[in-house]
C-alpha cells in the first residue's frame, strides 16, 4: 500500500462516521476523462497488494452501458501500465475460443461472425463488448507489443433456463487426443458419442424447473459420466507423453475442457434430482460458481509469467461473502465464485464492485437516504472510487444500520449495495447515472 495513501489503521475507528470516511477517501472522476480516470486507477493499483494476479471487476446489473464502458477504460490503463495481459468475462468457456482467434488475427474475419458464437447469454450483442474486442484484436496487430492479449469466458456453458450439451467440450478434448494418437481418440469417440445421445435433450429448457425433464442421471449420462472420468484419468496418466507431443499449453488447455465437461455433467445430474426447486436451483448456482472460480484459477496459471488476469462478471460472482437472491417466496443463498477465489489466491485477489445513483432506462430511481448508494452520490463525481478497507477502521455499528435502497422492476439483475458490500469488496466504484444497453442474464 502507497504509504500515506489511506489512513493508518488501529483498535480503535479511524473515522467518527460514514460520511468522515466517504469525505476524505471518495476519488472522483469522469469516464470522459482519461486523466482523472487513470489517474484514479492508478491509485487503485497502488494500494494493492503486489501479489495481485487477479483482479475482480463487478457490475451492479447487466446492461449497464456506462459500466462496460468504465471496464473497457479500466482494461486499457491496466494492460498499458499495470502488466495485465488478459480479461476474462462472464461468457461461456468453450465459446470464448472464437472471440480469442479473432482478436489474435487468426479467424474470423469479422466481429459479426462471432458476436453470437463467440459469446453467451446474448452479450456479444452488446455495443461496448464489441469495442472491447475490436480495442484487444488492433492492440495485438501491433508488432510493437510484444505481449498478446488473451480473451476468456470463465462462465459455465449454461444459460439461466437451458444447459449445454456436454458434445462440444468433450469433442474438444477427443479432438485433441486425435492429433496425437488417432487409434486412442477414437476408441474413447466409440464408447461417448453413443452415450451423448441429441442436444436437444439435454438443452431442455422445462428441466431447470421440472428434474422429471432433465436427462442428467439417466443410465446414459450417469455411464458419460464415468467414461469423462475415464477420459480425465487418460490425459492424466499420459501427461509426458502428451506435453512432449503438443505442448504444455495444449494440453493444459484440453485437462481444463475435460474438467469443464464433468462439471457440466454434475450440473445436468443436480437438475435431475427430485427436490425443492429452491434446493435444487441453489446446487446449481453453487456448481456454477464453483466452475468460475475453477476456470479463473486457470486462466490465471495460463498467464502466469505473461500478466495478471482481469475478470469481469455480475458482483454476485466476485464479491467474497455469501452470495443471495430473492427468487420469489425463495431466498437462495450459496458460496459465489469470489468465496472460492478468495480461499484460492488470499492476497493475490482483490475485487472491485461497482453501483449507480440513477437509471430511468433499468427503473432506478433516486436512492433513499442513508443507504451506501445516497451517501456516495453526495460528493463529487460523475463517478467515484473509494477503498472499503474490508471495513476496518469504520464504525460496525453504523455499518450494520444502513438501509439497502429499493430495487428495479424493470431488471432482475441489479442487486443494491449492502452492509455486506464493505466486506465483499476492496473498492467500490459508484456512477451517477447509468444508461441501458441490453438486458442480460445473472
Amino acid at each position: 500500500m502507497t504509504k500515506g495513501l489511506f489512513p493508518k489503521r488501529s483498535s480503535d475507528p479511524v473515522y467518527a462516521t460514514l460520511d468522515d470516511w466517504i469525505l476524505h477517501e471518495a476519488i472522483p472522476f469522469s469516464i470522459d476523462s482519461s486523466e482523472t480516470l487513470n489517474a484514479s486507477i492508478d491509485k487503485i493499483m497502488a494500494s494493492l497488494d503486489n501479489s495481485v494476479e487477479l483482479l475482480g471487476f463487478g457490475e451492479a446489473l447487466h446492461g449497464g452501458e456506462d459500466i462496460l464502458i468504465l471496464r473497457n477504460r479500466l482494461f486499457q490503463r491496466l494492460v498499458e501500465t499495470h502488466g495485465y495481459s488478459a480479461i476474462a468475462v462472464e461468457s461461456s468457456f468453450p465459446r470464448a475460443h472464437a472471440v480469442n482467434e479473432y482478436i489474435a488475427c487468426r479467424s474470423p474475419a469479422s466481429y459479426e461472425a462471432v458476436q453470437d458464437t463467440g459469446f453467451s447469454h446474448g452479450f456479444g450483442r452488446l455495443d461496448a463488448n464489441r469495442e472491447l474486442v475490436e480495442w484487444m484484436r488492433a492492440y495485438n496487430a501491433d508488432a510493437t507489443h510484444r505481449v498478446k492479449l488473451q480473451f476468456y469466458g470463465f462462465d459455465s456453458p449454461t444459460e439461466m433456463m437451458f444447459s449445454d450439451s456436454p458434445r462440444q467440450v468433450l469433442h474438444f478434448v477427443l479432438d485433441y487426443l486425435a492429433s496425437i494418437d488417432s487409434a486412442s481418440s477414437e476408441e474413447l469417440r466409440l464408447r461417448i458419442d453413443p452415450l451423448l445421445g441429441q442436444d436437444s435433450d439435454w438443452e431442455n429448457p422445462a428441466a431447470m424447473m421440472d428434474p422429471t425433464k432433465s436427462i442428467g442421471l439417466s443410465p446414459a449420462a450417469t455411464a458419460l459420466r464415468i467414461e469423462t472420468e475415464d477420459l480425465i484419468a487418460e490425459l492424466q496418466v499420459r501427461r509426458p507423453e502428451l506435453v512432449a507431443k503438443s505442448d504444455i499449453s495444449s494440453y493444459l488447455e484440453a485437462m481444463q475442457y475435460a474438467t469443464v465437461a464433468r462439471q457440466l455433467l454434475n450440473y445436468h445430474a443436480a437438475l435431475a434430482r427430485k427436490s425443492e426447486s429452491g434446493k435444487r436451483i441453489v446446487e446449481g448456482l453453487g456448481l456454477r460458481d464453483v466452475l468460475m472460480a475453477d476456470n479463473l484459477a486457470y486462466m490465471v496459471s495460463r498467464e502466469r509469467g505473461r500478466g495478471k488476469v482481469l475478470a469481469f462478471a455480475h458482483n454476485s460472482h466476485l464479491k467474497r461473502g455469501k452470495a443471495e437472491w430473492q427468487l420469489g417466496t425463495d431466498l437462495l443463498i450459496w458460496w459465489p465464485a469470489g468465496a472460492h477465489l478468495n480461499e484460492i489466491f488470499g492476497k493475490s485477489y482483490a475485487v472491485i464492485g461497482t453501483a449507480v445513483g440513477v437509471s430511468d432506462a433499468n427503473g432506478i430511481g433516486q436512492p433513499e437516504a442513508g443507504t451506501l448508494e445516497a451517501l456516495l452520490t453526495a460528493v463529487p463525481g460523475p463517478g467515484r472510487f473509494i477503498p472499503t478497507h474490508k471495513g476496518q477502521g469504520l464504525r460496525a455499528s453504523e455499518i450494520a444500520a444502513l438501509p439497502t435502497r429499493s430495487g428495479s422492476m424493470k431488471n432482475p439483475t441489479y442487486f443494491a449495495l449492502t452492509p455486506q458490500s464493505l466486506t465483499d469488496f476492496d473498492w467500490l466504484v459508484v456512477l451517477d447515472k447509468a444508461a441501458y444497453s441490453r438486458g442480460g442474464q445473472s
